[in-house]
């Protein structure tokens, strides 16, 4: 089984391959198995998963830049997947159980979660951002109707990033940048929001009892609906009534 640019490998178990430096550029796997592999330089530029199991598997300094995850098991129990000092830009997890992964100074630039279960999922240093010039820093990504709960978002910073539909519940999400972002139909009930900046960012339809707008580190332009009001005033201790 040769680990090539280009291979394709079908319900293949690779757990005793040596993927140290390999270069697997567009490579494709497909309902394979992988069990506590230590992916280690590797290049897997391009390359898809389909309803592969990765099982405790550390992926460090391994570059999957426009690599897709489809339909994929990255977790085991209270165990997942590491990611550590690599390249996801233009990533895309799609349908992909990533709960309690560790993402570890990987850049995330484009990335995409979608529909994904990254309960206890932790995100260190995770960086979205992307220089353009000297002066011109934007950032793209996001986690279109993902649940999140439990995951450790602190000092995440991605503003305008979809986040729609996303399940923050027991989150933290302290001193994150989420300014302009799309949090339509999100749950942040109990989430741990203080110092989060959310200014101009949608609100409209989210859970929101329990957020204290007093703690946010930026609100200007937060866009709720006059149902919502009512709980954010409650929440602030405003006694709010109907005339």
């Amino acid at each position: 089984m040769k680990l090539a640019p280009g291979a394709v490998f079908l319900g293949a178990d690779l757990s005793d391959q040596d993927f140290t430096d390999a270069d697997l550029t567009e490579a494709v796997f497909e309902d394979c198995v992988l069990t506590e592999v230590q992916v280690s330089g590797a290049v897997l530029d391009g390359a898809r998963f389909k309803g592969c199991r990765l099982i405790r598997c550390r992926f460090a300094r391994t570059d999957l830049r426009e690599a897709r995850f489809e339909d994929c098991v990255l977790s085991e129990g209270q165990r997942g997947c590491e990611f550590a000092f690599g390249r996801l830009e233009e990533a895309k997890f799609l349908r992909c159980d990533l709960s309690f992964a560790k993402f570890d100074r990987v850049g995330f630039y484009g990335a995409v979660f979608e529909t994904c279960n990254l309960r206890g999922a932790a995100f260190l240093k995770a960086d979205f951002a992307r220089a353009f010039g000297r002066s011109i820093v934007r950032w793209a990504g996001g986690f279109p109707g993902s649940r999140l709960e439990l995951a450790d978002l602190a000092e995440l910073r991605l503003p305008g990033g979809d986040f729609s539909g996303c399940s923050f519940r027991e989150a933290d999400l302290r001193d994150a940048d989420l300014e302009g972002a799309d949090l339509k139909g999100c749950d942040l009930f109990q989430a741990l929001t203080a110092g989060a900046k959310l200014g101009g960012a949608d609100l409209r339809g989210a859970e929101v009892s329990g957020l204290d707008l007093s703690k946010l580190g930026s609100l200007e332009g937060l866009k709720v609906t006059f149902e919502q009001q009512y709980r954010l005033l409650t929440a602030l201790g405003v006694d709010v009534r109907a005339d």
